[in-house]
């Protein structure tokens, strides 16, 4: 999810409780027979599995631990690199273009190389077990022409966290439903002044296209719309106007928005008390309530443009297969550990995410602070990931539309630059 919140969100929902479901071996499942058998050559002794760093504390941990389960329990050995989201993309292009694809990638866009032909699809390494109880948006956002290649690893949905304090100190009584109010609220935030900004906005590179993804929904926007692109719409030019006026013309986010990253630079501005409003997620949440107790915060529905049905953004990533000589069966076990509820759910607790099945939606079900998140889930509204031209467009996107909201910036230059990006395929 670009590069991901970073800490335990279910610190108080786990507690020592979920810690003690570990890593243990999964004495069920469902067998990996019911799926496709037609890899062909000698079964493999070893796999590479190549993940993204979600967080420092966590992700080493858990995959470490179940590299030791896998092992045990099959034989294989599986060769594991933790490569950061700031350099994964660009490695794992690198791992590809050299002919020397991982067994397994954690990636956040799969369709180019579904398109290539290089990926396995569900009916060849999942079983009839786990393909039921994938959540059906994310069953939809993995699959690419008819068939599923991206199998998602973990979820996450947006929301609007607000500092209670400030909100107080600055007469707002209640979260904003609309851009005016919203507009209006940030400016009495940036009014207490000693550093108070009313909206912490980071539309630099790290994950831009999650920023303007949230407000574009809640203008009636999208990236696509009956198969056809639609970045440069009128409605989408509107939404990333707005954005710079926020800070050109309003002047309530902090310096240079179009550089700034959420997880070094939005997130210690909200978390630090200084911001009155950011858009934020569940590790965002799970920071605010074991390590910055002291800011007192609530969260809402994304404010709409007009006062209509609030949308709501989410993510999943990806753990998809490369087809290599060999390596169906050792992927089949792989997928098949990987989706028992004490392994993935565990995952997904420790970083501080939501579920990618049904079981983990009524697993998590009893947490009352996840309950904005987990009632629209399944309806969640994604970006095109199973367009082989997203990957491209999404880095595109992450390089140049800080710029549009640099005070001389052209929103709909940008718009329409990355239109023509994307029609040209990439």
């Amino acid at each position: 999810m670009g590069a991901r919140g970073k800490t335990r969100w279910f610190a108080r929902l786990a507690g020592a409780t979920a810690l003690a479901l570990g890593l243990a071996a999964c004495s069920g499942g469902t067998g990996a027979d019911d799926a496709d058998n037609s890899g062909g050559g000698d079964s493999a002794k070893e796999i590479k599995v190549v993940i993204a760093e979600y967080s420092k504390d966590h992700t080493a941990t858990f995959w470490n631990a179940f590299k030791a389960t896998y092992e045990k329990q099959t034989g294989v050995k599986l060769n594991l690199q933790i490569i950061s989201w700031n350099d994964i993309d660009q490695q794992a292009s690198t791992m590809v273009q050299n002919g020397n694809p991982p067994d397994i990638l954690n990636l956040n866009a799969y369709a180019s190389y579904a398109k290539d032909g290089l990926l396995y699809n569900s009916d060849e390494v999942l079983t009839s077990d786990v393909k039921s109880d994938l959540i059906d948006a994310f069953v939809k956002s993995g699959t690419y022409n008819g068939k599923m290649y991206g199998f998602p690893d973990l979820s996450s949905a947006r929301a609007l966290f607000y500092n209670k304090d400030l909100f107080a100190k600055a007469g707002i009584t209640n979260p904003p439903k609309t851009w005016a109010e919203f507009v209006t609220a940030a400016k009495k935030v940036q009014a207490l002044g000693n550093g108070t900004i009313g909206y912490a906005q980071p539309l630099g590179p790290e994950e831009a296209q999650a920023e303007y993804s949230i407000w574009m929904f809640n203008n009636g926007g999208d990236w696509k719309t009956d198969g056809k692109w639609t970045i440069n719409s009128a409605k989408n030019v509107e939404t990333l106007q707005f954005l710079k006026d926020l800070s050109a013309k309003e002047k309530v986010t902090q310096n240079n928005p179009g550089k700034t990253n959420r997880t070094d630079g939005a997130f210690p501005l909200f978390t630090s008390g200084k911001a009155g409003m950011i858009v934020g997620f569940g590790p965002l949440q799970g920071d605010l309530d074991t390590k910055y107790k002291n800011v007192k915060y609530g969260i809402a529905p994304m404010p709409t443009k007009d006062g209509g049905p609030p949308q709501t953004y989410g993510v999943t990533d990806y753990l998809m297969a490369f087809k290599k000589d060999g390596n169906q069966e050792a992927i089949k076990k792989f997928y098949e550990l990987y989706y028992s509820p004490d392994q993935v759910n565990t995952w997904i607790k420790s970083e501080g995410f939501l579920p990618v099945t049904e079981s983990g939606l009524k697993e998590f079900s009893s947490e009352e602070s996840l309950k904005v998140y987990l009632d629209t889930l399944p309806n969640v509204h994604l970006t095109p990931t199973d367009d082989p031209a997203w990957d491209k467009i999404k880095l595109a996107v992450q390089q140049n539309l800080g710029t549009a909201v640099s005070p001389s910036g052209d929103p709909k230059k940008v718009l329409d630059d990355l239109q023509k990006t994307a029609e040209a395929g990439g």
